[in-house]
């Protein structure tokens, strides 16, 4: 029988945030199997190494300790199956950073082992997902790699995320704040999420998308001032909580839209690259917003926003102010190519449209905050 639309919601099978929570590791993971497989930035292994050895060892579990080459690219992956093969892993656990945690997803539905991911840093929704994004070696967008499951578990220890750098938590609060945008672009487009093909966004994943924006709103400012003085506050933990749980749970099940597309586009020039995933995704909110037509009101609203928290807001701080209006296009051509979420947008689309509303968006944006 037939119904006028289904709806489908995926998740981690748990997540647990807690400062210390690096320590109680193992209570974690013993449930998952016993021969572990640990995939670590190496910041991370440099900080954390010996305790998670530590804390796996006391619990009698066998763990092979691997550290991250840096980017989630076929080469990389192929490399991490291999190494999780030969030893035979029935868990992975990846400890870093969102091309950390991808991998390692990878990994495990490669070689059939449970996943356990440990971001040391909240700078991006990827710890909860099933999608995985593919980049090739020299940090360019490839594609998004939708995964049958998602990790069984997702481990934050909130003092490790409050005593990284600021700017790491900052990129994460841009990734966050593209997630009630996105969500409300795919509700206009009647687009479905990104957790089951052909179905749309359920109730709870827009209610989660919702309120992640709500306290993006509340808290980001007083959280960012927190950790610059590294301090671990309520402000702190409702905001690792926004951008690790309730933008990944509201990006999946909602779906995203141009604020990642453009951001797929900007990988193509060089200067982009040394910005982080969210930097780039909170330029393409502001994109977003110019594309879909939105009142420059609200576009305003947001652009004061991420100028308070440091995030970009003009071509020229993503070390583009002397770009040209053809590479703009080649960003636009990027961010429309077959597949890109781009096309979730519920208004007419071109690479002149994407290319002139970045244009736009840049013009707005720059005459805000120009010194009189």
């Amino acid at each position: 029988m037939g119904s006028v639309s289904g709806r489908s919601f995926g998740g981690p099978g748990k997540y647990i945030q807690r400062a210390g929570e690096i320590t109680r590791l193992a209570e974690h993971i013993r449930p998952l199997g016993s021969h572990i497989f640990v995939l670590i930035d190496p910041m991370a292994a440099k900080l954390f190494g010996s305790v998670i050895e530590q804390s796996l060892q006391e619990a009698g579990l066998k763990a092979t300790i691997e550290i991250f080459g840096g980017e989630c690219c076929n080469e990389e992956i192929t490399r991490v199956i291999a190494l999780a093969r030969n030893v035979k892993a029935d868990v992975i656990i990846g400890i870093g950073g969102g091309k950390t945690a991808d991998t390692s997803k990878l990994t495990a539905i490669a070689t059939g082992a449970r996943i356990a991911i440990v971001p040391t840093i909240a700078s991006t929704d990827a710890p909860c997902s099933a999608i995985a994004v593919r980049y090739d070696s020299h940090g360019v967008y490839q594609e998004s790699m939708f995964l049958p499951r998602n990790p069984d578990v997702v481990i934050v220890d909130s003092a490790i995320i409050a005593a990284a750098p600021v700017r790491f938590l900052v990129a994460g609060i841009g990734d966050a704040l593209s997630t009630w945008f996105e969500a409300r672009s795919n509700l206009d487009s009647n687009s479905n999420n990104l957790v089951q093909p052909n179905l749309p966004p359920p109730a709870a994943g827009i209610s989660i998308a919702r309120t992640c924006h709500e306290v993006l709103m509340r808290d980001a400012l007083a959280a960012k001032l927190a950790v610059e003085r590294g301090a671990l506050t309520q402000a702190v933990e409702n905001i690792i909580e926004a951008n690790t749980l309730l933008s990944g749970l509201g990006f999946e099940n909602c779906g995203v839209s141009a604020a990642h597309g453009i951001h797929d586009g900007l990988t193509v020039l060089d200067e982009t690259h040394s910005f982080y995933h969210g930097e780039k995704v909170a330029f393409g909110v502001l994109c977003l917003l110019m594309l879909e037509g939105r009142p420059l009101a609200e576009i305003e609203e947001m652009a004061r926003f991420c100028q308070r928290l440091g995030l970009p807001t003009t071509l020229a701080d993503l070390h583009l102010g002397s770009v040209t209006r053809e590479q703009i296009g080649l960003v636009a051509e990027a961010s429309l190519k077959s597949g890109s979420a781009t096309w979730k947008v519920a208004v007419p689309l071109s690479v002149d449209i994407v290319r002139d509303a970045i244009i736009a968006t840049d013009a707005f944006t720059t005459s805000l905050f120009a010194h009189p």
